[in-house]
């Protein structure tokens, strides 16, 4: 194999976690907020749905081909031919991604904290950091996950309960008054473009050490994401209101600016913008290796290691060239990442159960019959 380290799975669910929230936590309320108003607060929990699925797909397809990763498998199931081609588009999709949330990333810091910088060398600090750790391998991205987790949650908690003095629970009500519908519109693009990434953890699934228990981490991820995500809207909802929250670009950085004890204690924007780096940095991180190893596994290379800094300049490019301005980038997660996402993480992979399922089931009654 090409990676010879193993990480258990509730080091694969911790990594799943910020994979998600990293780039969900500030841009998500905003798309929420805009659709479900008041309700935005129930939407997180129908577009988990997404979430369980692409867990389901990933786990299903890991069993049927327990040591291989979706770059291989694809080859066994379509055949050599077919199989490198749907190879190539992963690769490219996960390289556009990268592009993306480094993109999204420069744009977040030079507009919030460093307005002078270039947003290249923003981009290329993070690229290389992402590099290091993706050249140590799955176990040091497993244990990096382990510390950085209450990076994540500390801050948000301490957040939500600096706010609570400041909560206007009467902005939820009344509940559903439009019915369910806005509820699901609010979950329609957050669950297609966010929750569907879960999928990438069949990178991942063929280097642990108790693969029965991959689906159970799994899953608790996606719930763990659900309800970070439902205390995140609920607390901006509070303070802002539905129409309020919508108007707001980054909402949760609003709600840290809020906070105010006394004249001495205010503007903690640095509390958001660690679990803002911390999330970034795992997600891209992960999305990074699983490009690396399946461009090794794709090419037939030994080893995944020489392809990681090319890789990074190339990640760079992409970075830069992502999307010239904010609103661009929104529209782009609006109207295109609901689109080319679940084709790659739900429908593609569900076509590739389906024919996995009928070749094993051909080759059973095929095996019955020589005998």
């Amino acid at each position: 194999m090409l990676e010879k380290g193993k990480i258990s799975a509730i080091q694969m669910g911790l990594i799943a976690y910020p994979m998600i929230l990293g780039t969900s936590i500030l841009a998500v309320p905003t798309i929420m907020g805009r659709e479900a108003e008041r309700d935005m607060w129930i939407s997180p929990i129908f577009a988990s749905s997404m979430g369980f699925l692409s867990v389901y797909l990933a786990y299903r397809l890991n069993k049927l081909y327990a040591d291989e990763t979706l770059i291989q498998y694809s080859e066994q199931i379509l055949g050599r031919f077919l199989g490198k081609i749907l190879g190539f588009f992963y690769l490219f999709f996960l390289l556009e991604n990268i592009g993306n949330f480094l993109r999204q990333y420069a744009e977040f810091t030079v507009g919030a904290f460093l307005p002078q910088t270039p947003r290249i060398v923003i981009i290329s600090c993070l690229t290389l950091l992402c590099a290091f750790v993706v050249y140590g391998g799955i176990e040091v991205l497993g244990r990096l996950a382990q510390l950085y987790i209450p990076l994540l949650i500390v801050p948000l908690f301490i957040m939500v309960v600096l706010l609570l003095r400041d909560f206007e629970i009467q902005n939820m009500f009344p509940i559903m008054m439009h019915g369910i519908t806005p509820s699901i519109s609010g979950a329609m693009i957050p669950g297609l473009a966010w929750f569907t990434e879960f999928f990438v953890i069949s990178f991942l699934l063929p280097f642990l050490t108790d693969r029965k228990k991959g689906k159970k981490w799994g899953m608790i991820s996606v719930l763990a994401v659900t309800l970070t995500m439902v205390v995140i809207n609920l607390t901006v909802l509070f303070l802002f209101g539905g129409m309020m929250t919508s108007s707001y670009l980054y909402p949760v950085f609003e709600a840290a600016r809020y906070i105010r004890i006394g004249d001495f204690f205010e503007h903690l924007e640095a509390f958001i913008m660690v679990v803002w780096v911390a999330g970034i940095f795992l997600k891209i991180s992960v999305f990074y290796y699983a490009l690396v190893l399946g461009t090794a596994q794709w090419l037939k290379l030994s080893d995944y290691r020489p392809v990681v800094f090319p890789y990074g300049l190339l990640m760079i490019v992409f970075g830069i060239w992502a999307h010239p301005n904010i609103p661009e980038m929104t529209q782009f997660y609006k109207l295109v990442s609901p689109l080319y996402k679940p084709l790659f993480l739900i429908v593609i992979p569900l076509c590739l159960l389906f024919l996995a399922m009928i070749r094993k089931k051909h080759n059973k009654k095929k095996g019955e019959r020589q005998q």
